[in-house]
């Protein structure tokens, strides 16, 4: 089987070398409406073969964004970015490169991986969304795997009845493509930059077309294919358990999390028989309701593990699972749902085409069942052995894709390779082996730090010292000047700090602009009434009361919206995601600021309705009151009180 898939891969490379001849670019406007006018950035598409063994085929379009070196650099290097998933474009991510130090003195190559993002055909881009709906409703595991079976073979049959050939999409066609592009955009060789899934087909296409590669750089990598699948809950289990040391050993964290690892799995065991339904915004399950069963707890904790900031605050996410706060737990759904953003047309593709029929599911039965309360390996993973099984049905063995990489270990070219401490999907020691496959290969233990650390301050520092001079000393230590991970405690829990948030970063002005001339008023007459107060103005008794009442409510009201707001943008700058939980303690001043605004507010309200026919301008005194009633209205629409 060996031999014969080394044949077989020489052969599409004999035809690719042909084919490459007929791949062309084509310049068009920008794909993002953000950078129409930006002169620096070359958009286009790569028209390439559907099929590059075969000779007249259909073609596609590979989407390309080129990011031109900031120093107007003649015949400058190049990097090209291939993103991971498998099934996530990568000219999306361009925001993670506008002012990357690597564009200093490199251009940047992103592109979306056939079948994803802007390339044309895209093979899926809602069926994440009905994934999503599926992980919703209050069902079974099995009856989970059956639904997300069934969504993706029907998506299957729609790609097939569109005669795309569904065996094109994976690791080799895209190495191929890629040495299309170079050669298309005149580059002799160029640094090649991947993360995740993307480290293997960098390592795929590096195999196949070693004369392309200047250096290597691999992010999260994956190191054998083989075991990506049957070591998911033992590399899930082993980085969760890092989280559960961290606790127990920190007596302040320990007693407001006490038996964190016994109450995990106390949390799994209830929502197997109490499922828990929260409310959701109906923009992401129209139905306005997610049931969390015990499987979607885990692939909430797993996918936590990614990111540094989520880390810090899985404690308190378990124990608001274990505690059932069904408000915070909503807010977590949004960010679940951007985890099914990919095309898993192509995600499908490769796993089924090169993934899964490498993997042993009995092996992966074994690995999980060293973890008995953890009753199962994650479903969603886990449910890719049944839908592949679905796929491959019927299937010839030329689709089943086996890529020989023995020939990295004689390349030249430098590879640095970064792992985080906590990485749930590819950890530590598949970095390790990696730059031990490479014989001028180096690893860097990204410490503190989850999946694809490289895009942090010192993973961007560190990388741009190795593709601009890659003969120096690699400093391997340089993630020891990472924080640490400050696991987050005390936080009083409201729900409407989140949605506050929402409202302050992506602002809606036709929604904000009431509230702004309400705030101004108040403001103005505030300064008025204690200006006509020291000049002794007003004449009567209620008229004075009346002015106090309410410069003393605007003020609290103004005091407490400025504190909001800046409590909310303090803490987003240390750990946005406490924000979906509320404010830490250190901020109640905030919520007592509210309560007694409510209370002044109804105080002042009520004064004003006893004494109206005594009052003087009672229409300005009624504008400025309602004026402080709009903004309670406002915090109640949050959700503040």
């Amino acid at each position: 089987m060996k031999i014969k898939s080394i044949i077989t891969v020489t052969l599409i490379l004999l035809f690719s070398k042909i084919n490459a001849q007929n791949a062309t670019f084509e310049k068009r406007d920008a794909f993002l409406f953000q950078f129409e006018k930006t002169n620096n950035i070359d958009w286009g598409y790569l028209n390439v073969p559907e099929t590059w063994e075969s000779s007249n085929g259909k073609k596609i379009k590979i989407a390309v964004a080129i990011l031109k070196t900031t120093s107007n650099i003649k015949n400058t290097n190049a990097i090209v970015f291939i993103q991971g998933g498998p099934g996530a474009g990568g000219i999306d991510n361009i925001w993670s490169w506008i002012d990357h130090p690597l564009r200093k003195n490199n251009d940047i190559i992103l592109f979306d991986v056939r079948g994803t993002g802007y390339s044309e055909p895209r093979l899926s881009k809602n069926l994440g969304e009905k994934f999503l709906a599926i992980l919703a409703k209050n069902q079974s595991r099995a009856e989970d795997e059956k639904q997300k079976t069934s969504a993706v073979m029907s998506m299957k049959q729609e790609l097939l009845n569109k005669k795309y050939d569904i065996d094109s999409y994976n690791s080799l066609s895209t190495a191929q493509d890629l040495h299309a592009l170079k050669s298309v955009l005149g580059y002799k060789n160029w640094n090649v930059y991947g993360v995740s899934y993307g480290t293997y087909i960098a390592q795929v296409y590096a195999d196949a077309y070693p004369q392309d590669i200047k250096t290597v750089l691999l992010d999260s990598p994956v190191y054998d294919i083989s075991t990506y699948y049957v070591n998911n809950t033992s590399n899930y289990m082993n980085s969760l358990h890092k989280v559960f040391e961290i606790c127990k050993n920190d007596k302040q964290i320990n007693a407001q999390y006490p038996n964190l690892e016994q109450t995990y799995y106390n949390v799994i065991a209830d929502l197997e028989k109490r499922p828990l339904t929260v409310d959701v915004d109906k923009s992401i399950i129209p139905t306005g309701k997610f049931t969390y069963n015990a499987e979607d707890f885990k692939v909430a904790i797993q996918q936590a593990l990614y990111n540094k900031q989520l880390v810090e605050v899985i404690p308190l996410l378990i124990y608001q699972f274990h505690k059932r706060e069904e408000a915070p737990l909503g807010n977590l759904v949004s960010a679940f749902s951007n985890l099914l953003g990919m095309d898993y047309g192509v995600y499908y593709c490769m796993t089924c085409n090169e993934a899964i029929p490498n993997n042993d599911y009995s092996k992966f039965k074994q690995n999980t069942a060293e973890y008995k309360q953890l009753k199962g390996g994650i479903s969603f993973y886990e449910s890719d052995f049944k839908v592949c099984s679905a796929w491959n049905t019927n299937r010839t063995a030329n689709a089943i894709k086996h890529y020989d990489l023995s020939k990295l270990s004689s390349a030249d070219y430098p590879v640095l390779v970064f792992s985080g401490e906590f990485d749930p999907i590819t950890p530590l020691d598949n970095g390790q082996k990696v730059a031990e496959r490479f014989k001028n290969g180096h690893f860097i233990e990204a410490k503190t730090y989850g999946h694809v650390p490289a895009f942090t301050k010192i993973g961007r520092e560190t990388a741009e010292k190795f593709i601009n001079n890659p003969e120096q000393k690699i400093n391997a230590k340089a993630f020891d000047e990472a924080a640490k991970i400050a696991i987050v405690t005390g936080v009083t829990l409201n729900k409407g700090v989140s949605v506050t948030g929402k409202s302050i970063s992506q602002p809606d002005p036709i929604f904000l602009i009431p509230l702004l001339i309400a705030l101004v008023i108040m403001l103005v007459f505030a300064a008025v009434y204690i200006i006509k107060l020291i000049k002794n103005i007003y004449t009567t008794k209620q008229d004075k009361i009346l002015r106090i009442a309410i410069i003393i409510t605007s003020l609290i009201g103004l005091s407490l919206l400025g504190s909001l707001i800046m409590a909310i943008l303090e803490v987003s700058k240390k750990n946005f995601f406490v924000l979906a939980f509320g404010l830490p303690e250190n901020f109640n001043y905030v919520f007592s600021l509210v309560s007694t605004f409510f209370i002044l507010l109804a105080l002042t309200f009520a004064y004003y309705i006893i004494t109206i026919k005594k009052t003087n301008d009672r229409s300005i005194v009624f504008t400025v009151i309602f004026s402080n009633v709009l903004l309670a209205t406002y915090l109640l629409y949050w959700g503040i009180l």
